[in-house]
């Protein structure tokens, strides 16, 4: 196991005026043992910059290491995929039909290891860890569920030890079911490894969730990387804010430490002065059903959803507002409620603001 380094990676496709840059000057340093998701919406390069670091793609400029061996760039030659020692779980799985479960997680030992004591007591070890039972390693795939297929993936990526793991999308085809309870049981595995691992998803709940550090891309730039609780409360941009779960951002004038908006007057996470744009996460925006305490609006819609619920609210100066509510008691479509906003707030300059 090792860290993973990419240092000013950059890759396009095509030549001229019409060449498309999908990744573009990519600084991202993934530490030994961790789990880092890079999240970004359809077409952002998240997956072109995971085949770049198995090796299935050259970058055109910058370096990519696994602990301190350079892989790529930095003028040497590139490592091809099958010496990277990268385990590799695509967003289906991509089991061989044709062999076990047994056959399918031991394919990457080496020859020795794959038949006899070696190999069977390694697939009995990947089973358990990615918790299958272990009568499972007779069955085909063809037999197996779509989140049994993604644990015997990531059981094959990781029976022979890869300096790192990269996983791309490999929840996206599951039901929501499926989808968390294969997710938790891969963080498990991966955890008990100690392996270093790469994740690339749309899926903003999945990149929090499980990750070490998130990683957000657009555009083929990286624009953010930190902690995931640091991503969700003090995104980089409002863009980044609105993309990492639902925001509201609303237009607002600043005074050190305080600024006033549609909302009233909030408290900033930092001091700013002047025209700031605002990003409050909904379950910051307290609505108050009984007493006449904050500003007024009508709730346009609820949408219920057992655990809480999501208000749409229409201020009397016309402000659209989203906010979410926990609790059995919540408005219906119609109701006057008053908002207020608890917590602090993150200011940030307006767009084409200098």
């Amino acid at each position: 196991m090792s860290s993973l380094s990419i240092t000013g990676v950059t890759k396009s496709f095509g030549t001229g005026p019409t060449a498309t840059r999908a990744v573009d000057d990519v600084t991202l340093h993934v530490p030994h043992g961790s789990f880092t998701t890079v999240l970004g919406p359809s077409g952002c390069g998240k997956t072109t910059l995971l085949r770049l670091i198995a090796g299935f793609l050259v970058p055109d400029a910058g370096s990519i290491a696994f602990g301190d061996t350079t892989v790529a760039g930095d003028g040497v030659r590139p490592v091809p995929p099958q010496a990277r020692h990268v385990g590799y779980v695509p967003q289906e799985g991509a089991l061989f039909p044709h062999l076990d479960v047994a056959a399918n997680i031991a394919f990457g030992l080496p020859g020795h290891a794959r038949a006899g004591r070696e190999g069977r007591e390694r697939v009995a070890e990947m089973l358990d860890l990615v918790e299958l039972p272990a009568h499972f390693a007779d069955r085909r795939p063809d037999e197996l569920s779509g989140g049994q297929q993604q644990r015997v993936a990531l059981a094959r990526s990781l029976a022979p030890q890869p300096a790192v793991v990269l996983l791309d999308e490999p929840f996206s085809s599951l039901d929501a079911s499926l989808r968390g309870t294969t997710a938790i049981a891969v963080r498990r595995a991966l955890a008990a490894t100690g392996t270093t691992a790469l994740l690339v998803t749309h899926d903003q709940n999945e990149a929090l969730s499980l990750a070490d550090q998130v990683a957000v891309m657009r555009g083929g730039r990286l624009v953010q990387s930190a902690p995931p609780a640091e991503v969700y409360l003090s995104p980089s941009d409002p863009q980044v804010a609105e993309f990492v779960g639902r925001a509201v951002v609303l237009p607002g004038t600043a005074t050190d430490a305080r600024a006033t908006c549609a909302l009233g007057e909030v408290v900033l996470s930092e001091a700013a002065t002047g025209p700031v744009a605002l990003m409050i996460r909904p379950e910051q925006v307290y609505v108050d059903l009984t007493h006449a305490e904050g500003v007024r609006g009508s709730v346009e819609e609820v949408s219920y959803y057992g655990h809480d619920c999501a208000v749409q609210v229409r201020l009397d100066d016309g402000t659209s507002v989203l906010a979410r509510m926990a609790g059995v008691r919540h408005p219906v479509a119609g109701d006057t409620v008053h908002l207020r906003v608890t917590g602090l707030v993150r200011a940030y300059r307006p767009a084409g603001a200098p």
